[in-house]
């Protein structure tokens, strides 16, 4: 098992993602961000690789994937960064990104470098479904990655269920049909996550989009597995003088 499977053995409820982008504020952030989660009791961690034409960011992803550009991160820079990671706990890490920059940089040499790095899964919401059963599965498998679909309200339980099926690690319920920090309806949510709970799914669910705090975190994890953060987290990771360390506390107290 990788560190997502280990993590899911021993804690099946309640887990806290927390999603940021590398390389912002600051190109050399990346290793600090990781390790004041890490040492703040975080369950999980999605590294956002910045691209310039995201689907699915929202306007502070989108604004923190731009400054990581204009510092210089790259996946090559990335992946030297978290060659030199020491971490005090065994947190998974995953990688969060699109497809282009990955095909770029060679798909198979992409996950092999991820592995050796320590990475443990990778979500690319933009790789459909199909290629990645008939071209890319036997890569990611070949390095011990878990591969991790999105679902959203509009998925068909029959959808819903082939992704299960490939899933091995966990699978990521989009709360609404938007992109990420939008305030969204939650009473149409209870609905959704209701549904999803009732399947009896094989792999846990993790719930993302519009979760900044205790409220929302429970609220997802009332019938799902766990929630990620990634917004709020940016966002107070933006404009004020406190250091990293200092700004993942105060993030972090908001959800306990």
């Amino acid at each position: 098992m990788n560190k997502i499977q280990q993590l899911f053995e021993r804690k099946n409820k309640n887990i806290l993602s927390v999603y940021f982008t590398a390389g912002y504020p600051e190109l050399e952030s990346t290793n600090e961000i990781l390790t004041a989660l890490a040492d703040n009791g975080v369950d999980m961690i999605e590294i956002g690789m910045p691209y310039s034409d995201p689907l699915a960011d929202g306007p502070v992803i989108q604004h923190s994937s731009s400054v990581a550009i204009a510092n210089g991160m790259t996946i090559a820079k990335l992946f030297e960064q978290l060659g030199k990671l020491k971490l005090s706990r065994e947190v998974p890490l995953l990688l969060m990104g699109y497809l282009n920059p990955v095909i770029q940089y060679g798909f198979e040499n992409f996950c092999r470098d991820a592995s050796a790095v320590g990475i443990s899964g990778l979500i690319i919401p933009d790789l459909p479904l199909r290629e990645y059963r008939l071209e890319y599965e036997v890569i990611t498998k070949k390095y011990g990655l878990s591969f991790v679909f999105l679902i959203t309200p509009e998925t068909s339980e029959e959808r819903i269920r082939e992704i299960d099926n490939l899933s091995d690690g966990f699978i990521y319920a989009v709360s609404s049909s938007s992109v990420t920090g939008r305030a969204t309806d939650e009473s149409r949510k209870e609905d959704y996550f209701k549904r999803i709970g009732a399947m009896n799914l094989k792999n846990p669910v993790v719930v993302g989009f519009g979760v900044k705090d205790k409220a929302t975190f429970e609220h997802a994890c009332k019938y799902l597995n766990g929630a990620i953060s990634g917004t709020a987290f940016i966002n107070q990771l933006t404009g004020n003088e406190k250091s990293i360390e200092e700004n993942t506390k105060t993030f972090l107290n908001m959800f306990r």
